[in-house]
Protein backbone atom coordinates (compact mmCIF):
# COMPACT_ATOMS: atom_id res chain seq x y z
CA UNK A 1 0.00 0.00 0.00
CA UNK A 2 1.06 3.75 -1.53
CA UNK A 3 1.83 5.54 1.96
CA UNK A 4 1.74 9.60 1.06
CA UNK A 5 4.23 11.59 2.83
CA UNK A 6 5.29 15.16 2.70
CA UNK A 7 3.46 18.63 1.60
CA UNK A 8 2.64 17.40 -1.65
CA UNK A 9 1.38 13.86 -0.54
CA UNK A 10 -1.82 15.62 1.57
CA UNK A 11 -3.29 16.90 -1.90
CA UNK A 12 -2.36 13.66 -3.48
CA UNK A 13 -3.62 11.25 -0.83
CA UNK A 14 -7.15 13.33 -1.07
CA UNK A 15 -7.00 13.47 -4.89
CA UNK A 16 -6.87 9.48 -4.58
CA UNK A 17 -9.52 9.10 -2.43
CA UNK A 18 -11.67 11.52 -4.49
CA UNK A 19 -12.83 8.98 -6.98
CA UNK A 20 -12.68 5.80 -5.13
CA UNK A 21 -15.00 7.53 -2.67
CA UNK A 22 -16.94 8.39 -5.61
CA UNK A 23 -17.75 4.71 -6.93
CA UNK A 24 -17.68 3.39 -3.78
CA UNK A 25 -20.75 5.93 -2.96
CA UNK A 26 -24.33 5.21 -3.28
CA UNK A 27 -27.74 7.03 -3.35
CA UNK A 28 -30.42 6.82 -0.48
CA UNK A 29 -33.65 7.08 -1.04
CA UNK A 30 -36.43 6.63 -3.82
CA UNK A 31 -35.42 6.46 -7.39
CA UNK A 32 -37.83 9.04 -9.68
CA UNK A 33 -40.66 7.72 -11.89
CA UNK A 34 -42.96 10.10 -13.67
CA UNK A 35 -46.77 9.75 -11.77
CA UNK A 36 -49.51 8.45 -13.74
CA UNK A 37 -51.65 11.23 -14.46
CA UNK A 38 -55.47 11.09 -15.84
CA UNK A 39 -55.27 10.97 -19.09
CA UNK A 40 -58.41 9.44 -21.45
CA UNK A 41 -57.88 8.68 -25.15
CA UNK A 42 -59.85 11.03 -26.81
CA UNK A 43 -61.52 14.81 -25.81
CA UNK A 44 -65.29 14.74 -25.83
CA UNK A 45 -65.84 17.79 -27.85
CA UNK A 46 -64.95 17.19 -31.04
CA UNK A 47 -63.54 19.79 -33.45
CA UNK A 48 -66.34 22.24 -34.92
CA UNK A 49 -67.62 21.15 -38.65
CA UNK A 50 -65.22 21.49 -41.47
CA UNK A 51 -61.58 20.84 -39.61
CA UNK A 52 -59.69 17.74 -40.14
CA UNK A 53 -56.63 16.04 -37.62
CA UNK A 54 -53.57 17.44 -39.69
CA UNK A 55 -50.20 17.97 -38.18
CA UNK A 56 -49.44 20.75 -36.37
CA UNK A 57 -48.47 23.62 -39.61
CA UNK A 58 -44.67 25.23 -39.94
CA UNK A 59 -45.26 27.61 -37.70
CA UNK A 60 -46.53 25.75 -34.95
CA UNK A 61 -43.33 23.70 -35.44
CA UNK A 62 -41.54 26.71 -35.06
CA UNK A 63 -43.37 27.83 -31.78
CA UNK A 64 -45.00 30.86 -34.23
CA UNK A 65 -48.41 29.71 -33.64
CA UNK A 66 -49.46 33.43 -34.10
CA UNK A 67 -48.80 32.60 -38.24
CA UNK A 68 -51.78 30.79 -39.03
CA UNK A 69 -54.03 33.55 -38.40
CA UNK A 70 -51.82 35.14 -41.43
CA UNK A 71 -52.20 38.86 -40.33
CA UNK A 72 -49.08 40.29 -41.00
CA UNK A 73 -49.59 43.23 -38.33
CA UNK A 74 -49.89 40.25 -35.92
CA UNK A 75 -46.95 38.88 -36.74
CA UNK A 76 -45.22 41.64 -36.04
CA UNK A 77 -46.39 42.68 -32.73
CA UNK A 78 -46.18 38.72 -31.71
CA UNK A 79 -42.36 39.11 -32.66
CA UNK A 80 -41.80 41.50 -29.63
CA UNK A 81 -43.06 39.56 -26.56
CA UNK A 82 -40.11 37.26 -26.35
CA UNK A 83 -37.78 39.92 -26.32
CA UNK A 84 -39.65 43.11 -24.70
CA UNK A 85 -41.99 41.58 -21.99
CA UNK A 86 -41.09 42.39 -18.22
CA UNK A 87 -42.59 38.86 -17.36
CA UNK A 88 -41.25 37.47 -19.97
CA UNK A 89 -37.79 38.58 -18.64
CA UNK A 90 -38.29 38.01 -15.10
CA UNK A 91 -39.07 34.65 -15.50
CA UNK A 92 -35.59 34.24 -17.85
CA UNK A 93 -34.03 35.99 -14.92
CA UNK A 94 -35.38 32.86 -12.72
CA UNK A 95 -34.06 30.77 -15.05
CA UNK A 96 -30.64 32.11 -15.37
CA UNK A 97 -31.34 31.89 -11.26
CA UNK A 98 -31.59 28.17 -11.06
CA UNK A 99 -28.82 27.33 -13.58
CA UNK A 100 -26.78 29.36 -11.23
CA UNK A 101 -28.23 27.51 -8.26
CA UNK A 102 -27.28 24.31 -10.09
CA UNK A 103 -23.03 25.44 -10.32
CA UNK A 104 -22.90 26.05 -6.83
CA UNK A 105 -24.71 22.77 -5.63
CA UNK A 106 -21.97 20.96 -7.39
CA UNK A 107 -19.30 22.86 -6.48
CA UNK A 108 -19.91 20.67 -2.93
CA UNK A 109 -19.09 17.73 -4.89
CA UNK A 110 -15.48 18.66 -5.20
CA UNK A 111 -12.56 19.73 -2.24
CA UNK A 112 -12.17 22.78 -1.05
CA UNK A 113 -8.69 24.29 -0.67
CA UNK A 114 -7.21 27.98 0.95
CA UNK A 115 -4.44 29.65 1.54
CA UNK A 116 -3.78 31.81 4.49
CA UNK A 117 -0.07 33.98 5.10
CA UNK A 118 -0.18 35.08 8.69
CA UNK A 119 2.42 36.51 10.99
CA UNK A 120 1.90 36.83 14.93
CA UNK A 121 4.85 38.37 17.12
CA UNK A 122 4.83 37.36 21.38
CA UNK A 123 6.39 38.38 24.08
CA UNK A 124 6.76 38.53 28.03
CA UNK A 125 7.83 41.06 30.70
CA UNK A 126 10.67 40.68 33.03
CA UNK A 127 8.81 39.79 35.50
CA UNK A 128 7.60 36.71 33.30
CA UNK A 129 4.25 37.63 32.89
CA UNK A 130 1.87 36.82 29.96
CA UNK A 131 3.58 37.44 26.87
CA UNK A 132 1.41 40.22 24.32
CA UNK A 133 1.16 39.44 20.84
CA UNK A 134 0.70 41.79 17.30
CA UNK A 135 -1.25 40.29 14.21
CA UNK A 136 1.23 43.00 12.19
CA UNK A 137 4.53 40.88 13.56
CA UNK A 138 5.68 44.34 15.02
CA UNK A 139 8.57 44.26 18.35
CA UNK A 140 5.32 45.48 21.56
CA UNK A 141 7.60 48.39 23.25
CA UNK A 142 8.81 47.53 26.77
CA UNK A 143 9.22 43.62 26.45
CA UNK A 144 12.03 41.86 27.50
CA UNK A 145 12.05 39.19 24.83
CA UNK A 146 9.55 38.76 21.53
CA UNK A 147 9.41 36.18 18.99
CA UNK A 148 8.03 36.32 15.57
CA UNK A 149 6.45 33.44 13.56
CA UNK A 150 5.24 33.49 9.96
CA UNK A 151 3.14 31.03 8.62
CA UNK A 152 1.95 30.24 4.76
CA UNK A 153 -0.59 27.48 5.22
CA UNK A 154 -2.42 25.75 1.93
CA UNK A 155 -5.29 23.79 3.40
CA UNK A 156 -8.34 20.97 1.80
CA UNK A 157 -11.19 19.79 2.72
CA UNK A 158 -13.57 17.46 1.77
CA UNK A 159 -16.40 15.61 2.77
CA UNK A 160 -17.39 12.72 0.47
CA UNK A 161 -20.96 12.16 -0.54
CA UNK A 162 -21.03 8.93 0.60
CA UNK A 163 -24.32 8.84 0.69
CA UNK A 164 -25.93 10.87 -2.68
CA UNK A 165 -27.17 13.79 -0.35
CA UNK A 166 -25.08 16.15 -2.55
CA UNK A 167 -25.54 14.63 -6.28
CA UNK A 168 -29.77 14.17 -5.22
CA UNK A 169 -29.05 18.08 -4.21
CA UNK A 170 -27.33 18.90 -7.49
CA UNK A 171 -30.15 16.56 -9.65
CA UNK A 172 -33.16 18.21 -7.89
CA UNK A 173 -31.58 21.68 -8.54
CA UNK A 174 -31.17 20.64 -12.20
CA UNK A 175 -35.13 19.52 -12.30
CA UNK A 176 -35.89 22.81 -10.54
CA UNK A 177 -33.81 24.51 -13.36
CA UNK A 178 -36.05 22.64 -15.99
CA UNK A 179 -38.82 23.69 -14.42
CA UNK A 180 -37.89 27.30 -14.48
CA UNK A 181 -37.21 27.05 -18.11
CA UNK A 182 -40.54 25.12 -18.91
CA UNK A 183 -42.06 28.62 -17.00
CA UNK A 184 -40.05 30.85 -19.28
CA UNK A 185 -41.76 29.00 -22.30
CA UNK A 186 -44.95 29.32 -21.00
CA UNK A 187 -45.09 32.95 -19.63
CA UNK A 188 -44.18 33.35 -23.87
CA UNK A 189 -47.39 31.43 -23.91
CA UNK A 190 -49.85 33.37 -21.84
CA UNK A 191 -48.29 36.63 -22.86
CA UNK A 192 -48.70 36.24 -26.47
CA UNK A 193 -51.95 34.53 -26.04
CA UNK A 194 -52.95 37.28 -24.63
CA UNK A 195 -52.14 39.64 -26.94
CA UNK A 196 -53.44 37.73 -29.56
CA UNK A 197 -56.80 37.84 -28.23
CA UNK A 198 -56.30 42.11 -27.55
CA UNK A 199 -55.41 42.17 -30.96
CA UNK A 200 -59.04 40.00 -32.38
CA UNK A 201 -60.69 42.44 -29.63
CA UNK A 202 -59.04 45.68 -31.45
CA UNK A 203 -60.47 44.20 -34.76
CA UNK A 204 -63.61 43.43 -33.41
CA UNK A 205 -64.38 46.65 -31.96
CA UNK A 206 -62.87 48.31 -35.43
CA UNK A 207 -65.65 46.03 -37.26
CA UNK A 208 -68.08 46.93 -35.19
CA UNK A 209 -67.54 50.63 -35.56
CA UNK A 210 -67.31 50.55 -38.97
CA UNK A 211 -70.65 48.52 -39.17
CA UNK A 212 -72.18 51.57 -36.63
CA UNK A 213 -71.05 53.84 -39.08
CA UNK A 214 -73.05 52.49 -42.06
CA UNK A 215 -75.68 52.34 -39.72
CA UNK A 216 -75.55 55.73 -38.68
CA UNK A 217 -75.09 56.90 -42.31
CA UNK A 218 -78.58 54.72 -42.99
CA UNK A 219 -80.54 56.42 -39.79
CA UNK A 220 -79.51 59.73 -41.04
CA UNK A 221 -81.38 58.89 -44.28
CA UNK A 222 -84.31 58.03 -42.29
CA UNK A 223 -83.96 61.28 -40.74
CA UNK A 224 -84.41 63.22 -43.69
CA UNK A 225 -87.34 61.08 -45.19
CA UNK A 226 -89.07 61.31 -41.76
CA UNK A 227 -88.56 64.87 -41.98
CA UNK A 228 -89.55 65.68 -45.54
CA UNK A 229 -92.75 63.21 -45.03
CA UNK A 230 -93.62 65.82 -42.10
CA UNK A 231 -93.14 68.58 -44.14
CA UNK A 232 -95.33 67.43 -45.80
CA UNK A 233 -97.73 66.25 -43.58
CA UNK A 234 -97.78 62.90 -44.15
CA UNK A 235 -95.72 62.76 -40.94
CA UNK A 236 -95.87 63.27 -37.00
CA UNK A 237 -93.58 65.24 -34.87
CA UNK A 238 -93.50 61.90 -33.17
CA UNK A 239 -91.75 59.90 -36.14
CA UNK A 240 -89.51 62.57 -36.35
CA UNK A 241 -88.88 62.08 -32.27
CA UNK A 242 -88.20 58.43 -33.00
CA UNK A 243 -85.69 58.92 -35.56
CA UNK A 244 -83.41 61.01 -34.07
CA UNK A 245 -83.61 58.67 -31.42
CA UNK A 246 -82.37 55.90 -33.17
CA UNK A 247 -79.76 58.15 -34.85
CA UNK A 248 -78.37 59.49 -31.45
CA UNK A 249 -78.64 56.02 -30.00
CA UNK A 250 -76.68 54.67 -33.16
CA UNK A 251 -73.91 56.94 -32.42
CA UNK A 252 -73.38 56.83 -28.84
CA UNK A 253 -72.39 53.16 -29.28
CA UNK A 254 -70.18 54.05 -32.15
CA UNK A 255 -68.05 57.01 -29.89
CA UNK A 256 -68.31 54.11 -26.61
CA UNK A 257 -66.12 51.47 -28.92
CA UNK A 258 -63.22 54.16 -28.55
CA UNK A 259 -63.25 53.55 -24.85
CA UNK A 260 -62.89 49.26 -25.46
CA UNK A 261 -60.45 49.86 -27.85
CA UNK A 262 -58.23 52.20 -25.72
CA UNK A 263 -57.96 50.04 -23.08
CA UNK A 264 -56.90 47.20 -25.52
CA UNK A 265 -54.29 48.87 -27.50
CA UNK A 266 -53.00 49.90 -23.99
CA UNK A 267 -52.55 46.39 -22.87
CA UNK A 268 -50.34 45.73 -26.22
CA UNK A 269 -48.42 47.90 -25.41
CA UNK A 270 -47.35 47.34 -22.38
CA UNK A 271 -47.75 43.18 -23.10
CA UNK A 272 -44.58 44.55 -26.02
CA UNK A 273 -42.78 46.10 -23.02
CA UNK A 274 -43.64 50.11 -24.34
CA UNK A 275 -45.23 52.45 -22.20
CA UNK A 276 -49.24 53.03 -24.64
CA UNK A 277 -48.06 56.34 -25.82
CA UNK A 278 -45.86 54.82 -27.88
CA UNK A 279 -48.52 51.87 -29.56
CA UNK A 280 -50.93 53.21 -31.88
CA UNK A 281 -52.90 50.10 -33.75
CA UNK A 282 -54.56 50.83 -37.22
CA UNK A 283 -58.07 50.60 -37.38
CA UNK A 284 -59.06 48.14 -39.78
CA UNK A 285 -62.43 46.74 -39.90
CA UNK A 286 -62.26 43.28 -41.39
CA UNK A 287 -62.73 40.01 -39.70
CA UNK A 288 -61.86 36.26 -41.03
CA UNK A 289 -63.08 33.48 -39.53
CA UNK A 290 -60.42 31.67 -37.38
CA UNK A 291 -58.19 28.71 -39.15
CA UNK A 292 -58.30 25.41 -38.09
CA UNK A 293 -55.93 24.03 -35.23
CA UNK A 294 -54.47 20.73 -35.06
CA UNK A 295 -55.78 19.16 -31.93
CA UNK A 296 -54.24 15.84 -31.58
CA UNK A 297 -54.70 13.41 -28.93
CA UNK A 298 -55.03 13.86 -24.95
CA UNK A 299 -51.78 11.56 -24.53
CA UNK A 300 -49.90 14.31 -26.82
CA UNK A 301 -50.82 16.75 -24.16
CA UNK A 302 -48.69 15.72 -21.44
CA UNK A 303 -45.45 16.59 -23.89
CA UNK A 304 -46.89 19.65 -25.32
CA UNK A 305 -48.13 21.91 -22.65
CA UNK A 306 -45.25 23.90 -20.90
CA UNK A 307 -46.92 24.52 -17.48
CA UNK A 308 -47.40 20.43 -17.34
CA UNK A 309 -43.94 19.76 -17.91
CA UNK A 310 -42.68 22.12 -15.64
CA UNK A 311 -45.41 20.81 -12.87
CA UNK A 312 -43.68 17.18 -14.11
CA UNK A 313 -39.84 18.62 -13.15
CA UNK A 314 -41.12 20.07 -9.67
CA UNK A 315 -42.04 16.66 -8.82
CA UNK A 316 -38.80 15.24 -9.84
CA UNK A 317 -37.08 17.72 -7.69
CA UNK A 318 -39.32 17.19 -5.03
CA UNK A 319 -38.27 13.25 -5.24
CA UNK A 320 -34.76 14.03 -4.81
CA UNK A 321 -35.05 16.22 -1.61
CA UNK A 322 -36.57 13.08 0.07
CA UNK A 323 -33.23 11.26 -0.56
CA UNK A 324 -31.42 14.42 0.32
CA UNK A 325 -33.28 14.13 4.11
CA UNK A 326 -32.45 10.16 4.14
CA UNK A 327 -29.17 10.73 3.90
CA UNK A 328 -28.55 12.59 6.84
CA UNK A 329 -29.40 8.95 8.71
CA UNK A 330 -26.16 7.99 8.24
CA UNK A 331 -22.65 9.13 8.72
CA UNK A 332 -20.29 11.97 7.58
CA UNK A 333 -16.80 11.29 6.82
CA UNK A 334 -14.63 14.49 6.35
CA UNK A 335 -11.17 14.30 5.66
CA UNK A 336 -8.79 17.23 6.25
CA UNK A 337 -5.36 18.07 4.87
CA UNK A 338 -2.93 21.14 5.12
CA UNK A 339 0.50 21.66 4.04
CA UNK A 340 2.73 24.95 3.73
CA UNK A 341 5.15 26.52 5.22
CA UNK A 342 6.05 28.08 9.12
CA UNK A 343 9.28 30.30 9.91
CA UNK A 344 10.27 32.70 12.96
CA UNK A 345 12.07 34.88 9.78
CA UNK A 346 10.38 36.16 6.65
CA UNK A 347 13.17 35.60 4.60
CA UNK A 348 13.74 31.82 5.60
CA UNK A 349 9.42 31.17 5.18
CA UNK A 350 9.84 30.06 1.62
CA UNK A 351 12.20 26.94 2.64
CA UNK A 352 11.98 23.24 2.69
CA UNK A 353 13.63 23.07 6.26
CA UNK A 354 10.11 25.10 7.20
CA UNK A 355 7.84 23.10 5.58
CA UNK A 356 5.15 21.07 7.26
CA UNK A 357 2.08 19.05 6.76
CA UNK A 358 -0.51 16.88 7.81
CA UNK A 359 -3.55 15.15 6.48
CA UNK A 360 -6.66 13.68 8.84
CA UNK A 361 -10.04 12.42 8.67
CA UNK A 362 -12.97 12.11 11.12
CA UNK A 363 -16.37 10.49 11.08
CA UNK A 364 -19.67 12.04 12.47
CA UNK A 365 -23.02 9.94 13.27
CA UNK A 366 -25.77 11.85 15.02
CA UNK A 367 -27.06 9.17 17.80
CA UNK A 368 -30.02 11.28 19.08
CA UNK A 369 -31.90 13.91 17.69
CA UNK A 370 -35.87 13.17 18.86
CA UNK A 371 -36.87 12.40 15.75
CA UNK A 372 -35.64 15.32 13.85
CA UNK A 373 -34.41 13.53 10.50
CA UNK A 374 -37.75 11.13 10.71
CA UNK A 375 -39.91 14.23 10.69
CA UNK A 376 -37.32 15.89 7.94
CA UNK A 377 -37.93 13.00 5.66
CA UNK A 378 -41.67 12.96 7.08
CA UNK A 379 -41.92 16.63 5.58
CA UNK A 380 -40.10 15.57 2.16
CA UNK A 381 -42.52 12.67 1.79
CA UNK A 382 -45.78 15.96 2.07
CA UNK A 383 -44.02 18.26 -0.01
CA UNK A 384 -43.73 15.49 -2.69
CA UNK A 385 -47.29 14.41 -2.35
CA UNK A 386 -48.18 18.26 -2.56
CA UNK A 387 -46.34 18.29 -5.96
CA UNK A 388 -47.50 15.46 -7.35
CA UNK A 389 -51.63 16.86 -6.57
CA UNK A 390 -50.30 20.03 -8.53
CA UNK A 391 -49.00 18.36 -11.17
CA UNK A 392 -52.09 16.00 -11.76
CA UNK A 393 -54.23 19.02 -11.73
CA UNK A 394 -52.61 20.80 -13.99
CA UNK A 395 -53.32 18.24 -16.05
CA UNK A 396 -56.70 18.04 -15.60
CA UNK A 397 -56.99 21.79 -15.86
CA UNK A 398 -55.08 21.53 -19.36
CA UNK A 399 -57.93 18.61 -20.69
CA UNK A 400 -60.68 21.23 -19.19
CA UNK A 401 -59.03 24.27 -21.03
CA UNK A 402 -58.88 22.46 -24.39
CA UNK A 403 -62.28 21.19 -24.09
CA UNK A 404 -64.14 24.54 -23.26
CA UNK A 405 -62.10 26.15 -26.70
CA UNK A 406 -63.23 23.22 -28.33
CA UNK A 407 -67.06 23.44 -27.08
CA UNK A 408 -66.77 27.10 -27.24
CA UNK A 409 -65.66 27.26 -31.11
CA UNK A 410 -68.53 24.23 -32.77
CA UNK A 411 -71.02 25.96 -30.64
CA UNK A 412 -70.39 29.33 -31.65
CA UNK A 413 -69.67 28.28 -35.15
CA UNK A 414 -73.48 27.02 -35.07
CA UNK A 415 -74.71 30.05 -33.70
CA UNK A 416 -72.71 32.17 -36.61
CA UNK A 417 -74.96 30.09 -38.70
CA UNK A 418 -78.06 30.82 -37.24
CA UNK A 419 -77.21 34.66 -36.96
CA UNK A 420 -76.24 34.84 -40.83
CA UNK A 421 -80.08 34.20 -41.19
CA UNK A 422 -81.27 36.24 -38.45
CA UNK A 423 -79.40 38.90 -40.63
CA UNK A 424 -81.24 38.24 -43.43
CA UNK A 425 -84.71 37.95 -42.24
CA UNK A 426 -83.90 41.28 -40.44
CA UNK A 427 -83.07 42.73 -43.41
CA UNK A 428 -86.25 41.58 -45.27
CA UNK A 429 -88.48 42.58 -42.36
CA UNK A 430 -86.41 46.34 -42.29
CA UNK A 431 -87.33 46.78 -46.28
CA UNK A 432 -90.77 45.15 -45.75
CA UNK A 433 -91.79 47.65 -43.22
CA UNK A 434 -90.09 50.45 -44.69
CA UNK A 435 -91.66 50.13 -47.89
CA UNK A 436 -95.22 49.79 -46.16
CA UNK A 437 -94.10 53.28 -44.25
CA UNK A 438 -93.53 55.06 -47.38
CA UNK A 439 -96.79 54.07 -48.60
CA UNK A 440 -98.87 54.76 -45.58
CA UNK A 441 -100.14 51.38 -44.50
CA UNK A 442 -97.78 50.92 -41.41
CA UNK A 443 -96.25 53.58 -38.57
CA UNK A 444 -92.85 54.92 -37.96
CA UNK A 445 -92.50 52.27 -34.67
CA UNK A 446 -92.47 49.30 -37.14
CA UNK A 447 -89.53 50.80 -39.09
CA UNK A 448 -87.51 51.39 -35.87
CA UNK A 449 -88.48 47.43 -34.36
CA UNK A 450 -86.99 46.30 -37.67
CA UNK A 451 -83.59 48.76 -37.36
CA UNK A 452 -83.04 47.75 -33.73
CA UNK A 453 -83.37 44.11 -35.06
CA UNK A 454 -81.12 44.19 -37.91
CA UNK A 455 -78.68 46.73 -35.82
CA UNK A 456 -78.22 43.92 -32.95
CA UNK A 457 -78.10 40.84 -35.16
CA UNK A 458 -75.28 42.30 -37.50
CA UNK A 459 -73.45 43.32 -33.72
CA UNK A 460 -73.94 39.54 -32.32
CA UNK A 461 -72.71 38.38 -35.69
CA UNK A 462 -69.46 40.30 -35.42
CA UNK A 463 -69.36 39.35 -31.82
CA UNK A 464 -69.44 36.02 -32.21
CA UNK A 465 -66.89 35.74 -35.13
CA UNK A 466 -64.64 38.05 -32.71
CA UNK A 467 -65.22 35.58 -30.05
CA UNK A 468 -64.71 32.19 -32.08
CA UNK A 469 -61.09 33.98 -32.74
CA UNK A 470 -60.38 34.32 -29.05
CA UNK A 471 -61.15 30.77 -28.70
CA UNK A 472 -59.34 29.72 -31.36
CA UNK A 473 -56.43 31.76 -29.47
CA UNK A 474 -56.98 29.62 -26.12
CA UNK A 475 -57.04 25.83 -27.93
CA UNK A 476 -54.04 27.08 -29.26
CA UNK A 477 -52.42 27.98 -25.66
CA UNK A 478 -54.45 24.98 -24.32
CA UNK A 479 -52.60 22.91 -26.35
CA UNK A 480 -49.39 24.56 -25.87
CA UNK A 481 -48.21 26.88 -29.05
CA UNK A 482 -46.50 24.49 -30.64
CA UNK A 483 -43.91 23.50 -27.84
CA UNK A 484 -42.97 19.88 -26.63
CA UNK A 485 -40.79 18.64 -23.60
CA UNK A 486 -37.70 18.15 -26.64
CA UNK A 487 -37.05 21.31 -26.02
CA UNK A 488 -36.36 21.71 -22.58
CA UNK A 489 -32.96 22.15 -21.60
CA UNK A 490 -30.38 19.59 -21.10
CA UNK A 491 -28.91 18.53 -17.56
CA UNK A 492 -25.47 19.71 -19.11
CA UNK A 493 -26.99 22.55 -20.58
CA UNK A 494 -28.12 23.30 -17.81
CA UNK A 495 -25.23 23.01 -15.30
CA UNK A 496 -22.98 25.00 -18.15
CA UNK A 497 -22.67 28.65 -17.86
CA UNK A 498 -24.02 29.75 -20.68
Amino acid sequence: MKIFRGPGGVVRAICFCAPVFLVCSCRVGPDYKRPPAPVTPKFKETPPAGWKESKPSDGLRKGKWWEIYNDRQLNALEEQVAVSNQNVKQAEALFQEARATVRAARSALFPTLAADLSAAAAGSGSSGGTPVSSSTGAVVHGASGTTTAFTLPFSASWEPDLWGAIRRTVSGDIDSAQSAAANVENSKLLFQSELAQDYFGIRGIDAQAELLTRTVASYEEFLRLTENRFNGGIASGLDISLAQTQLYAAQSQLIDLGVQRAAFEHGIAVLIGKPPAEVTIPKEGSLTLPPPVPVGVPSELLERRPDIASAERQVAAANEQIGVARAAYYPTLTLTGAVGFASSALTTLIQWPSRFWSVGASLAETLFDAGQRRAVVDQRRAAYDATVAAYRQTVLTAFQQVEDNLAALRVLQQESAKVDQTIQAARDALAISTVQYEQGTANYLTVITSQIALLNSQLTAVTTVMRRLTASVGLVEALGGGWDVSKLPLPREVSSRR
